[in-house]
Order: structure tokens, then sequence, then C-alpha cells
């Protein structure tokens, strides 16, 4: 690749970074705003996906998010090529990228197969970042970035587990809360990264 596309590549991969967590959020608190029986106790979000506008405002929030974070990924993994756990990381990203997709193309409505995306999305993404902070870790400009990551991967899963221990299991809530809760730190890494991916495209001119 020559030296004015991978420039190009990262920037429009910064940008991709920086706005699918912005886009993705917005559309979904439009679709909650337009769903007055939705509650953050009881419902999934995936529930906004079923019907009316909400379900048009949704799908398409998480299709044009895993779009966007499909081409963040591969601009990610421009960079990580020289680190063979950054690079798998990666592309555990990029497959992670097609699951979010997934499940706004098939709504809860397609029974099962709603189910095995959703749990791929959200297991390859926690993966993703495991591997692509430890891959950070290992250079010591980038230290505090790979920590950064590896802490986003850390905090979205013990949402989890403690949702599931004390909320999910026991009184059967929704899991809206826990998957809110547990997207924030990785928007906030996907903005921050993204902002790193169009820095570093100056520096290569």
């Amino acid at each position: 690749m020559s030296s004015s596309k991978r420039v190009i590549g990262l920037k429009i991969a910064g940008l991709c970074g920086v706005t699918s967590p912005i886009i993705m959020l917005t559309f979904i608190l439009l679709a909650i705003f337009h769903s007055p029986w939705f509650s953050w106790a009881e419902n999934a979000l995936s529930d906004l996906g079923v019907r009316g506008i909400a379900a048009i405002l949704f799908n398409f929030s998480l299709i044009i998010g895993g779009l966007l974070t499909l081409l963040f990924a591969i601009g990610l993994r421009e960079i990580l090529l020289g680190r063979t756990i950054g690079h798998v990381g990666a592309l555990f990203l990029i497959q992670a990228a097609a699951n979010l997709c997934a499940i706004g193309v098939f709504p809860e409505t397609a029974g099962a197969l709603h189910i095995y995306v959703s749990v791929s999305f959200f297991t390859l993404l926690q993966i993703s970042l495991f591997l692509i902070g430890a891959a950070l870790m290992k250079e010591p400009p980038e230290r505090n970035l790979g920590l950064f990551t590896f802490l986003a991967g850390i905090v979205a899963v013990i949402v989890w587990i403690v949702a599931v221990i004390v909320w999910i299991v026991p009184w059967g809530g929704g899991v809206a809360i826990p998957e809110m809760l547990a997207s924030l730190p990785v928007s906030v890494w996907s903005i921050v990264l993204g902002i790193r991916l169009y820095n570093q495209a100056f520096s290569l001119k």
C-alpha cells in the first residue's frame, strides 16, 4: 500500500472509530424515546428492534455501527501487523463487527439466530480487547494505551458478571442496563483509539 493511500486509510479508520459509538448511542436513545413501553429494568435493548419506528432506528444503528467498526478494525489491524497478538486481536474485532451488523439484520424475530450473533458479538469483542491490549502493552510508548484497552475489556466483563449474579439470575431482570453499562467503556475505547489512528495518519506524511 502506498504511503498516501495508507494515510487516507488510517484517517478513515480513525474517524470510523470515533463516530461508530456516537451514532449507535444516538440512534438507540432515539429508539428508546419512541418506545414508551420500554423498561430499563425489564427489557433487553434488542427488544427495541422488533416493531415500529424504534425497530428501524435500533437495527439501523447496529448495522451502520457494525460497518463503521469493521473499517476501524481494518485500520487498527494495519498498525498492529508487526505484533502477532495484536493482529489476531484485530481479526477478532473484525469478526465482532460482522456479528454486530448481524444483530441488526437478524432481530429477535429471527429466534435463536439472534441470540447466537448477540452472544458471539460480546464474546469476540472482549477477546479482541484483551489481545489488542496485551499487544500494545508490550511496546513502551503504547503501554498506557494498552493498559486502557485491557481495562476497558475487564470493566465490561465485570459488569456482566455482577449483573448475572446480582440481578439477572436471582430476580429475572432485563439485560438492558448491563448491555449499556458494558458498552460504555468499549465506546470510550473506540473513540480514544480512533483519535490515535487519525493522529498517526498525520505522522506518516
